[in-house]
């Protein structure tokens, strides 16, 4: 079986997907250099937009899901009249002008531990809604308004309940201050609406350094590995 790093919502982009895959003791593709696993996969989903980038071996302890110790996410926002042209189904076409400046207080309220009933759906199967958040951050690219969070789980749609609430925020329609109405609710009906799928991308997924070796890229010397 392929483990995945974690469950993303249907339409989520992945960066950076991380699986680990176990293989039976003296099994023929454990003698050869893991390239061999990356042909193979790719061979095998190149009908699909999904590519194996790289591998490494791993210790026996190690678990996608569970060893992660940070994720990393980010949210695109187009923001302008016209319509996403090579970007459509990339970004969340957002018609209004976002001030980043009243986002970023907005989402100072966020960072930290907190109980996020508000930010999940009623569907989150998770037992507890406490979660930390490391850090969000907002850039802005041409018409493009960027959201970065990172944290070492997340609760179902919590970033993109956060983009919906936030970019409330970011036209005028709320104040800074609404987020700590919304966190100390614990309602999910407080907060703003779930942020379209196709806008939020998996960048990359954080493990101990204890448990990893040296990656195999895609790219290698043919006659090093021969």
């Amino acid at each position: 079986d392929i483990q995945g790093s974690g469950r993303t919502d249907a339409g989520v982009h992945a960066l950076g997907q991380i699986a680990h895959i176990n293989l039976p003791k003296g099994h023929r593709l454990t003698s050869r250099h893991p390239f061999y696993i990356i042909s193979a996969f790719n061979s095998l989903l190149r009908d699909t937009n999904i590519r194996v980038i790289s591998a490494k071996p791993v210790k026996p302890e190690f678990n996608a899901r569970f060893s992660a110790i940070k994720r990393f996410y980010k949210y695109r926002i187009l923001c302008r009249a016209a319509p996403p042209g090579l970007d459509n189904g990339k970004v969340w076409h957002f018609r209004k002008k976002l001030n980043i400046s009243l986002m970023e207080k907005g989402v100072g309220h966020l960072i930290g531990r907190h109980d996020f009933t508000s930010f999940r759906t009623i569907k989150c199967q998770a037992k507890s809604a406490i979660r930390t958040i490391d850090e969000i951050s907002f850039s802005r690219e041409n018409e493009e308004v960027v959201m970065k969070v990172s944290a070492k789980s997340f609760l179902h749609s919590q970033v993109r309940i956060i983009t919906g609430t936030i970019v409330k925020i970011g036209d005028g329609t709320w104040k800074p201050d609404k987020i700590l109405t919304i966190l100390k609710g614990k309602n999910r009906s407080l907060a703003g609406p779930t942020a379209p799928a196709y806008g939020l991308y998996l960048e990359k997924v954080k493990y101990p350094e204890n448990l990893l070796n040296d990656t195999w890229p895609m790219i290698y010397d043919d006659q090093q590995h021969n």
